[in-house]
């Protein structure tokens, strides 16, 4: 006869391993009604896709100590975590996550829109703030670069919805043609107006799109922005790399957490034949991670369909939400969150939001 206690139950689940967070499963609830148990569990990172998986796995592990009759109950709490001392903080955004390059033209970007969009798809709220000031972006592959954004009585902006998620960007205030021909000290306050002036509201996670390098805008993000964790994007080739280590090297010094590596344009994948070929060669992202100690997030390829889907205004993870692209920037959404929450957590009273 089973054991149908919740010390046994509890037992069989710390077996259970959580792919993303490496931990076992903890129950929120246990509750035994004769033969039947309901289990409620809530992950501190969203991950609707992977919520069947561990699901199945939960449910193999109980049945084979001989426990069969089961509900199990998977749902999404997301904490805000701690960041850079001494920065206030954004009473509506619980996390901000800075995705970052040492150069220009290795997709940055278009990983951090399409990385945004995953994350909602997981079951987060999110917002994308576009700190690239000089270029900005991400109106145009959001397929919103006509919209104006309205102004409150109180002098806020209101954010641009796009798919559903929060955005902000200096493309929006500019004539799309115009040239920013501004000095470093305006580039960096109209990033913090940007950030501080927008009506956010209830945001899990802000994906922070910034510029190219490690400049005055990277300086203004590290000293004056709430910072939970940052990601590099970089591409295989040597010169890139060796502009990303710089990137990496800065967020080490400004102590701000780095999530982990993607490396972007990873392999070509022929549109015609499906022939697949490293163009600008492989390894090299993920033996950067392994010097620095950091994590490795993923690779994604070169592939026409996420550059036709942004110039459409409709990312890759919109327009084909259950294609192989988006299943991996979905994938390494889920390990950039879950690594996020072996952080601290932080102690300020931002309303919890449960996702089911």
């Amino acid at each position: 006869m089973a054991d149908l206690t919740q010390a046994n139950i509890k037992k069989i689940l710390s077996t259970v391993i959580d792919i993303y967070t490496e931990q076992g499963i903890t129950a929120d609830n246990i509750s035994i009604n004769g033969d039947k148990v309901t289990i409620d569990i809530k992950l501190n990172y969203p991950a609707k896709s992977y919520h069947p998986i561990l699901s199945k796995a939960i449910t193999a592990a109980l049945n084979t100590a001989g426990i069969k009759n089961i509900r199990i109950n998977i749902s999404t709490k997301i904490a805000k975590y701690t960041t850079q001392k001494g920065v206030d903080v954004l009473p509506e955004v619980k996390n901000i996550i800075a995705i970052a390059s040492g150069k220009g033209g290795v997709g940055k970007s278009t990983t951090a829109v399409n990385l945004a969009l995953a994350l909602q798809v997981e079951g987060a709220k999110v917002a994308i703030l576009d700190a690239d000031i000089y270029g900005p972006s991400q109106p145009r592959m959001l397929g919103v670069s006509k919209l104006k954004p309205e102004t409150t009585g109180e002098g806020k902006l209101l954010p641009i919805l796009a798919h559903g998620m929060q955005s902000m960007s200096i493309g929006y205030l500019v004539d799309e043609k115009s040239p920013m021909v501004w000095r470093g000290p305006m580039v960096t306050q109209a990033l913090e107006q940007m950030l501080r002036d927008t009506l956010w509201r209830g945001v899990d996670y802000m994906i922070i799109d910034l510029p190219p390098g490690t400049g005055d805008t990277q300086l203004t993000l590290s000293q004056k922005i709430p910072v939970s964790g940052s990601v590099i994007v970089t591409t295989p080739q040597d010169i890139a790399l060796i502009d990303a280590q710089k990137g990496l090297k800065m967020f080490e010094k400004v102590n701000i957490p780095i999530l982990g590596i993607v490396e972007n344009m990873a392999l070509h994948i022929c549109s015609k034949c499906g022939h697949k070929e490293a163009i600008f060669g492989s390894g090299g992202g993920e033996t950067m991670a392994k010097d620095a100690n950091a994590n490795f997030l993923g690779g994604l390829p070169l592939d026409i369909q996420i550059r036709t889907d942004l110039d459409e205004g409709t990312p890759t993870v919109v327009k084909d939400p259950d294609g192989k692209i988006a299943e991996i920037f979905k994938e390494i959404g889920r390990k950039i969150t879950a690594r996020l929450t072996q952080q601290e957590k932080s102690l300020s009273a931002f309303p919890s939001i449960t996702i089911e």
